[in-house]
């Protein structure tokens, strides 16, 4: 037999076999390998939403800090957050330290969401008029938004992220806002100062978050611009001249920090009242419906059984189940019998609420509230001391360039509610702090020093706010601080009755907290 050449052998295919089981072999391990970053892809997916924000494991929230223009998905704060990044932008690195305003930017309520939107354009405000107005006062500010999830459950992630951004190039030397008076938000404040971060409460009310209440400083570092329920209440009680006899108290069972310390400041006030305080059991999650709506039309019987002379219902509540309230009493059965309603700050969140009975309010029915502030105060009602006319009139002269040029838009905003007035007040109050901690010959404050700031905030140091004076004591809640009385109107919106004093009269010119 003759012998075959390479070439022969090729020809014949005597290579063919081995060769396609190579080339299979190899699509095999590209599809393996293919497969595995499949799976690896899932076991490890993207979870970033932006620069700083994240979903945590197993949840759907975009949390933590937004260190750029993001929105959190809200298209109604997308005007403010575009301003916002605007100012930004122009600040140099290295010339700006940082304040977060923390909010439940992913609450999934309309009325929540209002009330974040225009507190926000008051912050945004207040950073414009710090960074364009300081007359060469350093340093600049840079605002970003601070998001532990609509309850709040996602705290620590937020947390550890602005505990980190102080010792960054973000400088971070004030957390602002915090919300409403929750659980998790005074986790969130204890955890906060117990890292010497500097927090600036802008709507929080609960006694009991706040230093100097039951002895102590739980918070090093927390300043308010609120006052407390207590304060609150006791002008309430200046205002409306609450007596045992004549009122009923309705409250939150087991309650949070704002409704507990609010149903213990009611329950001072008519102590000894001849009759029972009735209690209601709402969702853990407040802004949910729930069946408290029944227990409010159950409640209405009670009230119609009281006598004649009774005309005052105290509510501790928060403002779903205030709504759920109100419209039970837009039916009961005694409508001849006028009754008021008094209550918090919480019901500024029912100005323009779709789902309240407007009605009702015409029925011989009044709602009154303590607001954290309102445009007509210091029009209205104007004070000797305490606030003024003028420093009202600051922020509505930036409202206005707002509308134009390059400060806005802003989306739309909104007084009546006082929310705008008081995110606007927490962070000039936060710039205040911060130059004020600046040692000389240097542009920017040590953390530690911002918070140590708070103590002298009063006389010819205190802040000129927009709600009023912001003169602060030694554990850093306002003095005798202006409060609001608002009404419910059936129109939608709200109106201004007078302002009362927890002092039961304007502090004095010197605005010096008493020893």
């Amino acid at each position: 037999m003759a012998r075959r050449g390479v070439g022969t052998w090729l020809r014949e295919g005597v290579w063919e076999i081995p060769l396609r089981r190579y080339t299979a072999l190899l699509v095999t391990l590209a599809l393996v390998a293919g497969l595995g970053f499949a799976v690896r892809a899932l076991l490890h997916e993207d979870r970033s939403c932006a620069p700083g924000v994240s979903r945590p494991a197993g949840g759907h929230e975009c949390v933590g800090v937004a260190t750029g223009p993001y929105d959190f998905g809200q298209p109604r704060l997308r005007d403010v957050v575009r301003a916002i990044g605007r100012e930004n932008d122009r600040l140099r690195a290295g010339g700006y330290v940082t304040v977060a305003l923390m909010l439940p930017y992913t609450s999934t309520s309309p009325t929540s969401q209002n009330d974040i939107r225009h507190q926000l354009q008051g912050a945004y405000l207040a950073q414009y008029q710090a960074n364009h107005d300081a007359n060469g006062e350093r340093p600049l500010v840079r605002l970003v938004l601070a998001n532990p999830g609509a309850t709040g459950a996602h705290w620590r992630q937020t947390v550890d992220r602005l505990v980190a951004m102080t010792a960054s190039p973000d400088r971070l030397r004030v957390v602002a806002g915090i919300g409403q008076s929750t659980e998790a938000n005074k986790q969130a404040v204890r955890e906060l100062t117990r890292h010497h971060v500097p927090v600036i409460g802008s709507s929080i009310t609960a006694d009991d978050l706040a230093n100097g209440q039951r002895g102590g400083d739980p918070f090093p570092g927390l300043a308010r611009v609120a006052p407390t329920n207590t304060d609150e209440a006791r002008a309430l009680a200046s205002f409306a001249k609450v007596s045992a006899g004549r009122a009923l108290l309705v409250y939150d069972r087991p309650g949070d920090p704002y409704t507990r310390t609010l149903q213990e400041s009611f329950a001072a006030l008519i102590k000894g009242s001849p009759f029972e305080s009735q209690p209601f059991t709402p969702p853990a999650d407040r802004s949910k419906e729930g069946t408290t709506a029944n227990t409010f039309r159950q409640i209405t019987h009670l009230v119609c059984d009281t006598p004649r002379e009774t005309d005052t219902l105290l509510f501790a509540g928060r403002h779903t189940q205030l709504r759920q309230f109100i419209n039970a009493l837009g039916g009961r059965g005694c409508q001849d019998r006028r009754f008021t309603v008094l209550t918090g700050d919480e019901a500024s969140y029912l100005t323009h609420e779709k789902d309240l009975d407007r009605g009702a309010l015409g029925r011989n029915l009044a709602v009154r509230y303590t607001s954290l502030a309102h445009p007509d105060a210091w029009t209205k009602d104007p004070a000797r001391t305490g606030g003024s006319a003028a420093d009202s009139a600051a922020l509505r002269k930036l409202l206005t360039a707002a509308g134009r040029g390059p400060m806005g838009p802003v989306g739309s905003v909104a007084l009546d509610d006082g929310q705008l007035i008081i995110g606007y007040d927490a962070l000039r109050l936060a710039v205040h702090g911060i130059r004020e901690a600046v040692p000389a010959g240097l542009t920017v404050p040590a953390l530690t020093d911002v918070g140590l700031q708070w103590p002298q905030v009063k006389g010819s140091l205190r802040v000129d706010g927009a709600s009023g004076w912001i003169c602060l004591d030694v554990h850093g809640n306002p003095y005798d601080k202006a409060v609001p009385i608002v009404e419910l109107t059936p129109s939608g919106s709200s109106r201004f009755v007078r302002i009362a004093w927890p002092e039961g009269k304007p502090p004095g010119k010197e605005c010096l907290p008493p020893s």
